[in-house]
């Protein structure tokens, strides 16, 4: 599969990346150990948890299967650090997912979301104690916005600091909130992108049909919480839409949704959570079938 390099850093990612929130959340340690191979037979690298997966369970399925296929230089490592950003509890998380993931450095280090508590400079300097010491080979955020993401490209630059090298936003056909500021500010400071729900959490199947249609067992089940961001009427006319172009197209509104996130400019890698070997396998279809140019042009309007 494609890499490519993530930011400036000397890190090269698969343009398909494995996110692992389904371990030991969706799917069980043999399951988990099952998607995991198969997603390397593909040859995807890039493989993203986080200590707030399962309360590290999900590290912790993912830290004996490195160590089980002893390919830990082989992949790519990314997790995340949750809650009050401060220097300590920066340094305590990235230590216990250290033991977790049974490795003795993480490629990718990332904040799981924006701390306002913390002054945003005790969060970077701690950032940067972990690379300097080896832990950490890069250092990403995740659901920030264009102008926090600002903020900490000029402090890094105003200190002489390690800079971000990546951010990851969930970006789909209805979630397009990072179009206007965020992906073009990316591009221009080489920031790295690994976008995660390029189904949206499986709307953009088609699987739901109305806001009562909620199948027991579906992710829109297990976590209600992505109901109101997906059941609107915006995100019911495009998974409509969508629809009617697959019936067009033969090809499937999973695959559709799915090579749409892979064309677009400035995505480094994107994300996928899966729940068995066949979706991943899904998803490297998309990654092979590019969208000819007339079929692009009609997604991008949706």
């Amino acid at each position: 599969m494609e890499t490519r390099p993530l930011g400036r850093s000397d890190l090269r990612v698969s343009a398909i990346g494995l996110g692992c929130v389904t371990l030991g959340r969706e799917i069980d340690r043999d399951t988990s150990f099952a998607v995991l191979d198969r997603a390397r037979e593909h040859g995807i690298t890039l493989f993203d948890t986080a200590e707030a997966y399962s309360q590290g369970t999900s590290e912790s399925i993912l830290g004996e299967w490195i160590t089980a296929r002893r390919n830990r230089d082989q992949i790519v490592l990314a997790t995340k650090v949750s809650g009050t950003l401060t220097r300590q509890r920066i340094t305590d998380s990235a230590a216990a997912s250290l033991v977790r993931l049974q490795t003795d450095r993480i490629d990718l280090f990332q904040l799981h979301s924006w701390d306002d508590e913390t002054p945003l400079e005790e969060t970077l300097s701690a950032l940067e104690s972990l690379v300097r010491a080896g832990k950490v080979r890069a250092i990403g955020v995740s659901n920030w916005s264009a102008l926090q993401l600002c903020r900490a490209l000029l402090s890094a630059a105003v200190r002489a600091g390690i800079r971000i090298e990546s951010i990851q936003p969930p970006y789909n056909l209805v979630q397009r909130e990072i179009e206007p500021e965020l992906l073009p500010l990316c591009v221009e400071h080489q920031i790295g992108i690994t976008s995660y729900s390029p189904l949206g959490a499986g709307f953009l199947t088609g699987k739901y049909t109305s806001p009562t249609d909620v199948p027991k067992g579906t992710r829109f089940d297990v976590i209600p919480g992505h109901q109101p961001i997906y059941f609107t009427d915006a995100g019911f006319r495009v998974v409509n839409a969508l629809r009617a172009l697959s019936a067009e197209s033969g090809r499937t509104m999973m695959d559709l949704a799915l090579a749409w996130v892979l064309s677009r400019p400035g995505v480094t890698s994107m994300l996928i959570g899966a729940r068995s070997p066949a979706q991943v396998d899904q998803a490297v279809r998309a990654h092979s079938t590019p969208l000819p140019p007339d079929l692009l042009q009609q997604l991008n309007m949706l």
